[in-house]
């Protein structure tokens, strides 16, 4: 098959033909018809990720078909058009038996643990308890940003967030998480301020209902020139906290840093909840815990979501409540993948989703 590998972290991934995957005991063989490209793949390809060994192929976010499925496989087989969260769980640990897969001891993860979706077939563990089937009429490019950036920020609002009605959300960083919180956001009737350096994104998040936009020369009067990365951080905050009249009642760092993080804590007015879901691998990140003690303010980790919760989000898609393919911002090929990769080490060329077409 073809698969794009990586062979050195920050070198140029190459596309070229390789086994096709073996069948695991347990689990199936995927035939990919789309697959995202998310910046988790980006940290990977760069080394940040211990889990991965090179060489390897990336590649998380996926839909396809089932074409080969384990002996101790019971609920599937080969014709069923299926996405897997990135979490792929063992069902026997724990967490797994208390319903929390997303986070199971045991866990595997296509494109870290073992070769990813950038490839024409890609083999998932434990089909059993980690396939969703798609729903008809659900095009494999829509559903590819389902596994990992949209039930992410899914699981992130609607569980952690606990978002309601007329309440305000503060999204920090407008990629593909950022822009599905805002669309989920705004569809629960949510009041949505988005935060983004890029001029792109924070116009895709108005188009996506986000009622204010927040860039680097709004965070503050005086300017952000020669401040220190604390002091921006609370900039960003102050000016959340004025355009929401007191601060967010929900905040989420999509981004991942320690400035955005600060910035999404100091803007939440008080018993706020602070929503981390952006990796944070710049080693420890300090919080302003004097904040969160004296306001009463909850801060939440929020890692994809289990297979088991997705038909409620699924029949939001079907619905037409939430419309995924106004995420998407480039559909490519293979050949591509690449390029699109290593493009995520300077500013977006885009705003949303890009996905590869196998």
């Amino acid at each position: 098959m073809r698969a794009v590998v990586v062979t050195a972290h920050g070198a140029p991934a190459e596309v070229r033909d390789v086994p096709r995957p073996a069948c695991p005991p347990h689990g199936v063989v995927v035939r990919v018809a789309a697959t995202g490209v998310c910046r988790s793949d980006w940290h990977a390809w760069q080394g940040h990720d211990p889990d991965v060994t090179l060489p390897f192929i990336p590649g998380h976010e996926l839909a396809g078909t089932v074409v080969e499925a384990g002996p101790e496989v019971d609920e599937w087989t080969p014709g069923d058009v299926v996405t897997v969260p990135f979490v792929c769980a063992c069902g026997e640990c724990d967490a797994c038996l208390a319903g929390e897969h997303q986070v199971c001891e045991r866990q595997t993860q296509p494109g870290f643990t073992q070769d990813g979706s950038f490839a024409q077939y890609v083999a998932l563990d434990h089909a059993d308890v980690n396939l969703v089937r798609l729903p008809p009429g659900l095009s494999p490019v829509t559903a590819a940003a389902l596994g990992c950036r949209f039930a992410t920020a899914y699981r992130a609002i609607t569980v952690h967030g606990r978002v309601r009605r007329g309440q305000w959300v503060a999204v920090h960083g407008c990629g593909g998480v950022g822009l599905s919180a805002v669309l989920i956001a705004v569809a629960a009737g949510a009041r949505v301020v988005a935060v983004d350096v890029s001029p792109e994104a924070r116009a895709a998040a108005a188009q996506l209902g986000a009622e204010v936009t927040i860039g680097p020369d709004d965070d503050t009067a005086e300017g952000p020139e020669g401040l220190d990365a604390d002091a921006r951080a609370d900039a960003v905050a102050k000016a959340v906290r004025t355009v929401t009249g007191g601060g967010a009642h929900v905040s989420l760092d999509a981004l991942g840093s320690a400035q955005t993080a600060r910035a999404s804590v100091m803007g939440l007015r008080r018993r706020g909840r602070h929503v981390q879901v952006g990796l944070l691998l710049d080693g420890p990140t300090p919080l302003p815990m004097g904040r969160v003690v004296a306001w009463e303010l909850e801060l939440y980790g929020s890692h994809g979501m289990a297979a088991h919760e997705y038909a409620a989000m699924l029949a939001r898609v079907v619905a037409g409540e939430l419309d995924l393919d106004r995420l998407v911002g480039a559909v490519i090929g293979l050949d591509e993948a690449p390029a699109a990769l290593a493009a995520m080490s300077g500013p977006p060329a885009h705003a949303g989703i890009t996905v590869a077409v196998p």
